[in-house]
């Protein structure tokens, strides 16, 4: 059996979005700048997908800017609101000690310019104190971005209640919703977002292609200069193939979200329940206020690395929050914020399930995670310290 689960890394491409961008590619590769009429039929496809997009989110077609993913959506949102608000003598942004690094190395070089940035607790369930944000904002306040979903841990925030304190408040709010797009309802009207990114290979469509809801009236700040795409706000033509690809993998992602969602649960649920049986485990962030496929582990006594490695021998795709992988000493900066020591940090196991995901496939992961774990600690001289009262359990 091979069970696919690091969904929150990306997603298989599904068939909708695979034949509309290979229709794309072989009938209608004109360059939407262009007057003839093969250049114009790729324009018109380029904004339907536009407005497509836009409606999942209840936005309006010209809100949507296509970016070449989560990253460089964030990156413009940053930037954009920062500029706005050093125009107006204000140069303080408020974000959480949690989000992707994408806003927190953006947020690093905004201090290097001048900006002052205040990091939220997000406490040991994963969620922000809607006091504490208030309390946060101050005179000066230009911005305040908060993911919608964490990609590790998976806690959902209270968006809606954050956007109406930073209108309330006059403050710029940004949603880094890479996780949350297409799997969780979002009403950007509704929810007080005034700037919102995505990624398309996080709901089933290709890599490299996302978009960035901007509000009308937020003057956004270029990153690429050279042209007069997308309304003069990101040059370079427009990867069509890729747009329409998006837009598909969205509709139809979206349009089962419900059903996805009540399945993804109850298969989550049931993966928690069976891993919660491992003695001095812990799971990471709230029980019910997150994704709806995401499940996230800390196993005292052991390295994820090794956990990894062993699963996929068994053939369980997952992926861990320490970043000993990518060469790094340091655990999950995620998983310090919320509370845990470095040890515990380390042995984590996060499995993102997908909406294909069965009961039989849960508990393979579950039978195979028991086994590997009991493995690791067998012969790890961090647990025969613990068992023999050398050193104190933390979990």
């Amino acid at each position: 059996m091979r069970i696919y689960a690091d969904n929150a890394a990306t997603t298989k491409m599904s068939r909708a979005s695979i034949d509309a961008t290979l229709k794309c590619m072989e009938e209608d590769y004109g360059n939407p700048s262009s007057l003839y009429s093969i250049g114009q039929e790729a324009k018109e496809l380029l904004e339907q997908a536009r407005k497509d997009i836009a409606a999942v989110i209840n936005a309006e077609p010209r809100e949507i800017l296509f970016t070449s993913g989560g990253s460089e959506a964030d990156n413009q949102a940053i930037r954009s609101a920062a500029e706005i608000g050093k125009k107006n003598g204000k140069r303080h942004i408020i974000s959480t000690a949690f989000e992707h690094h994408a806003i927190l190395h953006t947020l690093k070089k905004m201090e290097s310019e001048g900006f002052e940035v205040t990091l939220l607790d997000v406490h040991e369930d994963g969620l922000v104190r809607l006091e504490e944000l208030e309390e946060a904002i101050r005179e000066d306040t230009c911005l305040v971005t908060i993911m919608f979903a964490n990609n590790e841990i998976g806690t959902v925030q209270p968006i809606r209640e954050i956007g109406e304190i930073c209108k309330r408040h006059g403050v710029l709010f940004h949603t880094d919703a890479v996780q949350a797009v297409a799997h969780l309802p979002i009403d950007v009207k509704a929810d007080n977002i005034d700037m919102l990114s995505s990624s398309a290979h996080k709901y089933h469509g290709p890599k490299g292609i996302g978009f960035l809801y901007a509000r009308k009236g937020i003057r956004l700040t270029n990153l690429i200069e050279g042209g007069a795409q997308e309304r003069g706000k990101r040059a370079g033509t427009e990867n069509v193939a890729a747009v329409l690809g998006m837009a598909a993998a969205l509709k139809e992602t979206a349009g089962n979200m419900q059903a996805n969602i009540e399945h993804m649960s109850a298969m989550r649920d049931r993966l928690i329940k069976g891993l919660q049986e491992i003695p001095h485990s812990a799971l990471n962030g709230d029980a019910k206020k997150r994704l709806p496929g995401n499940v996230n582990f800390c196993f005292e006594g052991i390295e994820g690395e090794s956990l990894l490695l062993m699963l996929d021998d068994r053939g369980i795709c997952a992926s861990s929050g320490s970043a000993c992988t990518s060469g790094s000493l340091d655990p999950s900066h995620v998983l310090l914020a919320i509370g845990r020591v470095h040890d515990v940090a380390h042995g984590s196991l996060r499995l993102t399930i997908g909406e294909d995901i069965t009961e039989e496939e849960v508990d393979y992961i579950i039978k195979n995670v028991k086994e590997v774990v009991e493995y690791l600690r067998g012969f790890s001289p961090v647990w025969r310290d613990l068992m023999s009262g050398k050193a104190k359990f933390i979990l």
